[in-house]
C-alpha cells in the first residue's frame, strides 16, 4: 500500500530534472529540521532519490523528540509512548539543491514529516509556520519575510586558557582582537571565504545580500532578501546556517551560532523582518496619510501582548539568556519604536511604501520556523482584536506593561501555561518543544560546573 501523498510534496519531475542536469552527484543529504533548529537526517544514494519523491521515506518520529545533544527525551511522547513509531518524510518542493562545498559533491533535499495517513506530523516545526501563513491567507493577506543572521567565526584551536577565540585573519594570520564594527579590513582578510560563500549561496538559490563585520571580534552579519513565502524565508535561514558551518570548517574555522559565546562581547541575534501584502501584492503596512498604517500598529500591539509568552521560542536555552542586557542591542522589554535599535519591535526607517516590522528579540540559536510562527501569531492576534500599541520607547530604560520573564526558568513556566503558544504552534508542537526545554533545564540544573566549584568550593 502506498502512503497518502500530501498536496505540498514536491513533484517527481523536480527530481528527474535535477538528476538529468547533475549526473556527477552520487549522493544526497536528506535533511529534516528538528524543534531545536538542528538538521537531522541521513545520506541516501543517487538511485534512492526518485523513490523518495514517489513514495516518501519512513523515518522514526523520535527524530523530532531529541535534545540538542541528540538524546531521546521521553517526555515528548515520541519515543516509548508510541514504540518509536515511523512517520513518513516527503520532499519539500524547490528544496533539491547542490552542496557545492562538499567533495565529492553531494546534493541536499529537505523534507517535512507526516503521519502515515498523510496528515501533517504535529511536531514538525515547519508545519507550525504553515498554520500561521494559512491563517493570514484565509483573510486575504500574505506574510512577506526575511531573516538576518549574526554569528561568530572562531579559531579551530582554543587559546592558552582553553577558551574559544576569534578566528585568525586568513591572509595575515593575525588574531582578531578588537571590536571593529563595520570595518572593512576583517572582511578584506576573509575575501576567499566570503567569495566562496556568495558563490555557493547563488548555486543554492539563497538570496544572500549584505555582509558586515559586527560588534565584536570575529562576529559577522549576513542579510537575506525578503521572500513572498514565509516558509521559504525560514528555509533560507536554515540553509544559510548550514552553508556557513560547512564552508567555515573547510577554511580552518568554526562557525558558532550560540546566542552568547563570549562573556563581555556582543550576542548574536536572528532578526526577523515582516510585512503583509494583499492578493494584488500591495504592502498593507505602507504608510497612510504620512503616518504608520493602522494595520501595522495593530500588529505591533499584538507582538507586544504576546512577547512574554513567546520568549522561550526566542531564547530557548540557558545560553540564550546571557545575550540580554542593557545597552547590548538585545532588547530587555516589550517595547517598540521607529528607527530605534534599543527596542524589541522596531519599525525601520526607509521608503514608506516598503514599511515593515523588525522583531529584534530572537537569538541566532532559535528555530526560525517557530520564531516566525510566533511572530505571525502575535501579529494576527493584534490585527484581529484591533489592539493599539503602547507609547513609543526611546531607550533601554523604557518600560512596558507586558513584563518579560527574567530568566530561562521563568520563560519555561510562562510558556507552559500559554494558550497563545498552543494556538500558534499547535498542541503537539507546543508540548514537544516544552518537553525538550524542560529536559534541558533539568539536565543543566543537575550539573555542577567547574566554575561553580571554583566559586564556592573554598569559601563556604
Amino acid at each position: 500500500m502506498t502512503d497518502p501523498r500530501p498536496n505540498e510534496a514536491a513533484p517527481i519531475e523536480e527530481a528527474e530534472a535535477f538528476l538529468a542536469k547533475h549526473p556527477e552527484i552520487p549522493a544526497f543529504d536528506l535533511v529534516l529540521i528538528d524543534p531545536n533548529g538542528i538538521a537531522r537526517g541521513k545520506i541516501i544514494r543517487r538511485h534512492e532519490l526518485l523513490g523518495l519523491y514517489r513514495s516518501g521515506r519512513h523515518l522514526p518520529g523520535s527524530i523530532l523528540g531529541l535534545d540538542v545533544t541528540g538524546e531521546d527525551v521521553d517526555e515528548t511522547g515520541l519515543v516509548w509512548d508510541d514504540g518509536d513509531a515511523d512517520r513518513i518524510a516527503w520532499p519539500i518542493a524547490g528544496s533539491l539543491v547542490e552542496l557545492p562545498w562538499t567533495s565529492p559533491k553531494r546534493g541536499e533535499v529537505r523534507v517535512s514529516l507526516y503521519e502515515l495517513d498523510g496528515t501533517r506530523m504535529g511536531a514538525d516545526p515547519r508545519h507550525a509556520l504553515s498554520r500561521q501563513i494559512e491563517a493570514f491567507n484565509q483573510i486575504g493577506m500574505n506574510p512577506v519575510m526575511a531573516f538576518e543572521l549574526e554569528f561568530y567565526l572562531v579559531d579551530a584551536h582554543r587559546d592558552a586558557n582553553g577558551r574559544p577565540q576569534a578566528a585568525r585573519m586568513p591572509i595575515t594570520g593575525d588574531l582578531n582582537q578588537t571590536n571593529q564594527v563595520y570595518s572593512l579590513d576583517p572582511l578584506d582578510n576573509m575575501e576567499a571565504f566570503i567569495a566562496q560563500l556568495y558563490a555557493h549561496a547563488e548555486v543554492q538559490g539563497l538570496p544572500v545580500e549584505t555582509m558586515i563585520s559586527e560588534y565584536a571580534p570575529g562576529q559577522y552579519e549576513l542579510t537575506l532578501r525578503h521572500r513572498n513565502s514565509g516558509l521559504r524565508a525560514a528555509d533560507d535561514l536554515v540553509m544559510l546556517k548550514r552553508l556557513v558551518r560547512g564552508l567555515s570548517i573547510r577554511h580552518g574555522m568554526r562557525a558558532n551560532f550560540m546566542a552568547k559565546p563570549f562573556a563581555g562581547r556582543s550576542g548574536s541575534g536572528m532578526h526577523l523582518h515582516t510585512s503583509l501584502t494583499n492578493e494584488a501584492g500591495e504592502n498593507l503596512m505602507a504608510d497612510t496619510g504620512g503616518d504608520l498604517a493602522p494595520l501595522l500598529l495593530n500588529a505591533v500591539a499584538g507582538l507586544q501582548k504576546t512577547l512574554a509568552e513567546s520568549m522561550l521560542l526566542y531564547a530557548p536555552n540557558i545560553n540564550s539568556w546571557r545575550r540580554f542586557g542593557r545597552n547590548s542591542y538585545a532588547p530587555t522589554a516589550a517595547t517598540w519604536g521607529r528607527n530605534n535599535r534599543s527596542v524589541a519591535i522596531r519599525v525601520p526607517a526607509g521608503n514608506p511604501a516598503n514599511r515593515h516590522i523588525e522583531h529584534r528579540t530572537p537569538g541566532v540559536d532559535a528555530n526560525p520556523y517557530l520564531v516566525a510562527a510566533s511572530v505571525l501569531g502575535g501579529m494576527f492576534e493584534g490585527i484581529r482584536e484591533k489592539l493599539q500599541p503602547e507609547a513609543e520607547a526611546t531607550s533601554y530604560d523604557a518600560a512596558s506593561e507586558h513584563v518579560l520573564p527574567k530568566d530561562w526558568a521563568a520563560a519555561i513556566a510562562l510558556a507552559s501555561e500559554s494558550t497563545f503558544l498552543r494556538n500558534a504552534l499547535g498542541d503537539k508542537m507546543a508540548h514537544v518543544f516544552l518537553a525538550l526545554r524542560q529536559s534541558e533545564y533539568d539536565r543543566f540544573m543537575a550539573e555542577v560546573t567547574s566554575e561553580e566549584f571554583d566559586y564556592f568550593g573554598n569559601t563556604i
